[in-house]
């Protein structure tokens, strides 16, 4: 509504104001007006040589019947003819006028023809001084017609900003939401960086495309018809405006460059925006590893990167800037040609000023909103360039889809069944020909060099990934059937790399058990040896300890993560590399109580550190991707080649 407002304030009102409101204002230079008096028949006849002060042509009648010209200098209004030097009126004499080679006798009055309406004003009536709120009146007409157009352009900007951002809102948190449900491996094929850009930067974008394009998506477009209605309103009572009208159509001659301007701004912003999220990841690379920067002596080799990234980030901006900035220009060049040719014939065909102005106005308003407009496009493509990276994430398909009719997870279970497995994160499978039965409560460790797929195999129990092949049973119940959420919530996994948010030590141990009370929170940090180190924090349980924990050591981070586990006691675990950063000490009192914690459970541990799995029932010897071994330690260590050489190596270091 406000832009509908603005825009015919501004493409009709403004032009009709000047046109029937300035002419109340101000005074006309008679000479600039072609002269008429009125007959005694009632016809008008033109008057010549008033403009130079001079007198008609006049003549008067004598005796013999004949007609001379007037000599005398005479003026003339509606109540008859004077004397221009003495003043007089000459109340008896009679003048005529040369008509088609007859005399004919002077009514009198002094007339200008308005040329739009063909007809003819008396210049002693429209000279009457006017009433001062009419002149008071007139003026005011130009603030009211702006008040209106600011206000509406406001409110305009405010509510569609306000839309704009709420659009931004929900799509920023759609974004966010599907980081939360996508699968495992997009991640791993994406880097955070670009990611983040994408939630951040590219949202931004497109909510400032939206808003822009918003403002004038309806204020230009009515601002044009509301020009182009008052030139045809123009024309149709000014024949000579109709040219001026035919003016408008050199606009035709802009669709071309801000069509291929388009075309090319939007190449050149989609590739700046993959690189601004390149430049992202590797900001967000350098700031995550710090100490290993500082290690190895890598500063100058990152700063080395971040320029490099910066520059082509650069030269793509410039791309950008060249095509967006020139696009204004080459329509404004069109305009002045337009504007140009308008004037032009205006004065060939004697419009005069207070005609032309308005058509002038008019043509203006008429060409500005096409200059908007293609700025528009320029907005468009921005906002289409980000848009495009946000639905690449919206539109992921997810790689580990809900069941459809989900089931509740089983109170008991007697064996997990991995049957057909095969898995690839791309070429080769990670994974091949898995068939195995796994009882309830059984103590599996996993072992095998890096890279024979232990990792992957355990990553399947919590649906991480999809077996392309196969699938995970409890007994009979293939474990998509169930909801992820009701999965995952029945399984407690500590892996080796311990991520801590930036919150209270007590807060990092809650994320296992969120309603927990704080003598449950208490009880799992002791048995995961971490109260004491805990109490002796500043503030205890309630220490803040720093984005990713940076306040704490290795070992005490990964006994947080422990402590997690004790407290969701949940009947699956998946212990990857669990203790790998603990010191011998505080290692040997965790295997007793990793002892009491694994009873009536079923545990999966991956570990390369042959100590973790001393309690083990049961050892799966991984080998390029399959299982090759399988039995308890004294069996393995006697038949089994890699398992024996394994434990060996590790016995001497």
């Amino acid at each position: 509504m406000c832009a509908l407002i603005y825009g015919a304030s501004s493409g009709f009102g403004l032009p009709f104001m000047t046109h029937k409101i300035f002419p109340l204002i101000f005074s006309h230079d008679n000479s600039k007006f072609e002269l008429y008096t009125q007959l005694k028949n009632g016809e008008y006849f033109p008057l010549e040589g008033f403009a130079e002060a001079k007198a008609p042509t006049l003549y008067e009648k004598k005796e013999d019947g004949s007609f001379g010209v007037v000599v005398k200098k005479l003026r003339m209004n509606s109540q008859g003819f004077y004397d221009d030097e003495e003043g007089e009126r000459l109340t008896e004499k009679i003048f005529y006028v040369k008509s088609n080679e007859s005399m004919v006798e002077v009514g009198g009055g002094l007339f200008k023809k308005n040329e739009s309406t063909k007809a003819y004003l008396s210049l002693e009536k429209e000279e009457t001084p006017r009433e001062p709120w009419v002149l008071i009146g007139a003026v005011m007409m130009l603030p009211v017609v702006f008040l209106i157009r600011g206000a509406s352009s406001f409110f305009n900007i405010y509510l569609i900003s306000y839309c704009g951002m709420h659009v931004l809102e929900q799509i920023r948190l759609r974004v966010f939401e599907k980081y939360q449900s996508i699968s495992i491996g997009f991640f791993h094929s994406h880097k955070s960086g670009d990611l983040f850009n994408r939630l951040m930067g590219d949202a931004t974008s497109l909510q400032n495309s939206i808003s822009n394009i918003a403002n004038d998506i309806i204020k230009q477009p009515i601002t044009l018809f509301g020009s182009i209605g008052y030139l045809v309103y123009q024309s149709i009572n000014q024949k000579e405006s109709v040219f001026i009208l035919l003016c408008f159509a050199v606009i035709g001659v802009c669709v071309v460059p801000i069509r291929f301007i388009g075309q090319q701004l939007l190449k050149r912003v989609f590739l700046m925006q993959e690189q601004m999220g390149k430049m992202a990841s590797v900001a967000n690379e350098n700031l995550g590893a710090y100490r290993e920067v500082r290690a190895f002596n890598l500063e100058e080799r990152e700063v080395r990167r971040f320029r490099n990234a910066v520059k082509i980030f650069f030269e793509l901006q410039l791309k950008v800037v060249r095509y967006g900035s020139g696009l204004n220009p080459m329509v404004e060049v069109v305009t002045a040609i337009g504007l140009s040719t308008a004037i032009y014939y205006g004065s060939q065909k004697g419009i005069t000023l207070n005609e032309i102005l308005p058509l002038m106005m008019a043509l203006y308003m008429s060409y500005d909103p096409i200059k908007k407009m293609g700025n528009m496009n320029s907005q468009a493509k921005t906002g289409l360039a980000a848009l495009r990276r946000l639905d690449y994430v919206l539109n992921q398909e997810d790689q580990t889809p809900e069941s459809n009719d989900p089931q509740p997870f089983p109170e008991t279970f007697k064996t997990i069944q991995f049957n057909g497995i095969n898995f690839s994160y791309g070429e080769g499978n990670v994974l091949k020909e898995i068939d195995l039965e796994i009882k309830e409560g059984e103590v599996v460790a996993l072992v095998g060099p890096s890279g024979a797929g232990k990792t992957t195999f355990g990553a399947l129990m919590t649906r991480f990934y999809d077996p392309q092949e196969g699938g995970v049973f409890l007994d009979d119940l293939d474990i998509r059937d169930l909801s992820k959420f009701d999965l995952r919530d029945h399984v407690s996994i500590v892996s080796q790399d311990t991520f801590l948010f930036d919150d209270t030590v007590e807060g990092n141990i809650r994320l296992g058990y969120q309603n927990a009370s704080m003598e449950e929170i208490e009880g799992a940090a002791t048995k995961a040896k971490a109260h004491e180190f805990i109490e002796a924090l500043p503030e205890g349980y309630k220490t803040k300890i720093g984005e990713k924990g940076t306040r704490l050591s290795g070992g005490q981070k990964q006994r947080l993560a422990l402590a997690r586990a004790f407290l969701k006691d949940a009947p699956l675990l998946i212990l990857d590399e669990a203790t790998s950063a603990l010191d011998s000490e505080s290692e040997s009192h965790i295997q007793s109580a990793l002892e009491t914690l694994v009873v009536g459970k079923t545990v999966f541990i991956i570990a390369h550190r042959f100590s973790t799995i001393q309690f083990a029932t049961r050892i799966l010897v991984f080998e390029n991707g399959e299982i090759t071994g399988d039995g308890d330690h004294e069996a393995l260590l006697e038949h089994h080649d890699l398992y024996k050489d394994l434990y060996e190596r590790q016995a001497k270091s």
